[in-house]
């Protein structure tokens, strides 16, 4: 699901990602929903992608959360 062979790649999950940790970039540490909203303005994803995109991004250890449980990036 992260590089599929039988969709566009836009539609990727790595690709998501990718939107979603430029989007992050505006923020010190990001409400879930803000997040969602700032990443919407680069790339249009819905809901369910978006948070794919982010569960992915917490495997990878690109981003984590604060004691508030606001999104941080880990870089």
């Amino acid at each position: 699901m992260l590089l599929p062979e039988n969709i566009h790649p836009n539609n990727s999950l790595y690709f998501a990602g990718g939107f979603v940790l430029k989007a992050l970039e505006s923020f010190e540490a990001a409400k879930l929903m803000d997040l969602y909203f700032e990443s919407r303005c680069l790339h249009e994803m819905p809901m369910p992608v978006f948070v794919l995109a982010l569960d992915w991004l917490f495997l990878a250890g690109l981003v984590s959360h604060d004691s508030d449980g606001r999104i941080v990036s880990c870089f």
